[in-house]
């Protein structure tokens, strides 16, 4: 804005430089043909002066229209310098606006490089969490192998179990069958005791009844066959009850 203004002010003045030489000139050309009568007449030197008179009268109206072309430059002059001033007004508050943004960035990059720094070392703790969650995993991993190991140890050993059991099952319905043919030969065995009580309680009678009949020889023979009876019977049952049948 400030050279657009001394521009104008120096055309100015060169125009008004030109026509103030211009008109001295014609005034030195009009007194050297006025003061120089041996060169021309009278009447040359009238109509001369005339002549120049009339370019004087022009040359001032000339001189008039360049005043107010030059006016008119000054004014147009001075209206740009008004336009320059006023764009120069709004560029100094864009400019402003500008340093404003321009500081706001620079604090919004302050933020940014410390939320930057921040978000490293974010990253950092995840790395260090991520290598520890790796580790941890591994060791997870290697802890469901050993409890896969020790399931499918568990399951074989389930399986033995389930296997025993159903042996011993067996085995106690085996027992439960010789227990109750051990009771049923149990009782047989007892009702052959009986039947040998009984025989036994007998045996005195027929004694006592062969004695009278027939003599003391025969007597010690019969009264041994109810014990003889007893030890058999004694005997077989012990026998029985120590292997019973499969």
């Amino acid at each position: 804005m400030a050279t657009a203004s001394k521009s104008s002010q120096t055309a100015k003045n060169v125009v008004l430089a030109l026509l103030a030489l211009w008109s001295v000139v014609s005034l030195i050309i009009i007194v050297v043909w006025a003061t120089s009568p041996d060169l021309k007449s009278s009447a040359r030197c009238r109509a001369e002066l005339q002549d120049v008179t009339e370019k004087l009268e022009g040359a001032k109206v000339v001189f008039g229209k360049n005043m107010v072309a030059v006016e008119q430059l000054l004014e147009d002059a001075r209206n740009a310098e008004e336009k320059l001033k006023a764009d120069f007004l709004v560029l100094v508050g864009r400019l402003n606006e500008t340093n404003a943004t321009l500081e706001e960035c620079r604090q919004e990059n302050v933020v940014l490089n410390w939320n930057i720094s921040a978000l490293q070392e974010k990253v950092e703790l995840l790395r260090q969490t991520e290598a520890n969650l790796t580790t941890q995993i591994g060791l997870q991993q290697d802890h469901i192998e050993a409890l896969q190991q020790n399931m499918t140890e568990a399951g074989h050993q389930t399986e033995t179990c389930v296997s025993l059991r159903t042996a011993a099952e067996s085995q106690m319905m085996a027992a439960q069958s010789q227990t109750r043919a051990c009771e049923s030969r149990l009782q047989y065995q007892q009702k052959q005791l009986q039947k040998c009580k009984e025989v036994e309680s007998e045996a005195p009678k027929d004694a006592t009844q062969q004695q009278a009949d027939g003599g003391s020889s025969s007597a010690p023979a019969l009264s041994g066959i109810p014990a003889l009876m007893l030890l058999v019977c004694s005997a077989l049952h012990l026998i029985t009850c120590e292997y019973p049948e499969h």
